[in-house]
């Protein structure tokens, strides 16, 4: 555990910056996911974590991006998106979930399923050391995130609207970087004043008494771990299309009109990615977990 203390705290420092949710996104879906933890998987996760973080899941819930660029982790890079046939607005797994090789199972639904199978290894006192489960946990919580974002189910063409270049109001940006950062810096500077807790508190509102309460008893159901994330992956594109591509052309300049009626989209992802991670945690973790997979 030590070594890997400090690898993460190197990463910290030197790694450089990469297009994904932005590091507010993965901290909220964190901190979101860890306030609903029940107690065993709540212990499990402290148990995880290094201690430097002092049990705060969402300290370390960007490392996936921080350490994608090492020579070590390269392999990783494919696991945060999933590139889906141009207009088809659909997420087949046998079609779509492969690297630019051709590997099969490298993609985001993918690495949720495989970290998922990791963590169903861990017993409290013991370690599988085929695994590195402290890494698996900070894979799974970082692209459960990732499978949330609907541009990281994107078309092939454009790299998940890496390569639509627009503005977003008066500077240069991307479709990709629009829904990855920029919707929720907006929604900080105008809605927040930049302040990460008022925003979470907010979306915590939304799904315990507000707009989304009805509906957020149906997040969380899921029959099979494994194959979940074929659900949300498929949300995500048709959300991609619905709301991310509609009516955007490489040029354009995004502003007020996109922003309003993106943002409740963004928010309810990144609260509906905390919830699910949360689900994932306490099947892992709890005593139940033996009925829901077994690992192999």
């Amino acid at each position: 555990m030590k070594r890997f203390v400090l690898v993460v705290a190197l990463v910290l420092f030197l790694a450089p910056s990469v297009y994904c949710w932005s590091k507010e996104g993965h901290m909220m879906t964190c901190k979101i996911a860890q306030d609903l933890l029940e107690p065993d998987a709540d212990e499990a996760v402290r148990n995880l974590l290094p201690d430097y973080v002092d049990g705060d899941l969402s300290a370390l819930c960007v490392w996936a991006d921080q350490i994608r660029h090492w020579y070590k982790y390269r392999w990783t890079s494919p696991l945060h998106f999933i590139d889906t046939p141009d207009n088809a607005c659909s997420f087949v797994y046998s079609r779509d979930c492969h690297d630019p090789k051709g590997k099969n199972d490298m993609c985001v639904a993918g690495a949720v399923s495989n970290f998922t199978s990791q963590l169903l290894h861990y017993k409290h006192g013991t370690s599988d050391r085929r695994y590195n489960l402290t890494e698996a946990l900070l894979f799974l919580s970082h692209f459960m995130g990732d499978v949330h974002q609907p541009m990281h189910v994107g078309f092939t063409s454009d790299e998940g609207g890496n390569t639509i270049q627009l503005h977003w109001y008066r500077h240069k940006s991307n479709l990709h970087h629009v829904w990855d950062r920029e919707i929720i810096l907006t929604a900080l500077k105008d809605y927040y004043d930049k302040d990460v807790d008022a925003f979470q508190k907010d979306l915590e509102h939304n799904y315990t008494s507000g707009a989304w309460s009805d509906d957020v008893s149906t997040w969380g159901v899921c029959d099979d771990l494994l194959s979940c994330p074929t659900r949300y992956a498929t949300e995500s594109i048709n959300l991609a299309c619905k709301w991310g591509y509609d009516g955007v052309n490489d040029g354009d300049t995004l502003s007020e009109e996109y922003f309003e009626s993106r943002f409740p989209i963004v928010a309810k992802r990144i609260a509906q990615g905390g919830v699910r991670l949360a689900m994932y945690l306490n099947h892992i973790f709890g005593e139940h977990n033996r009925d829901i997979i077994s690992p192999t």
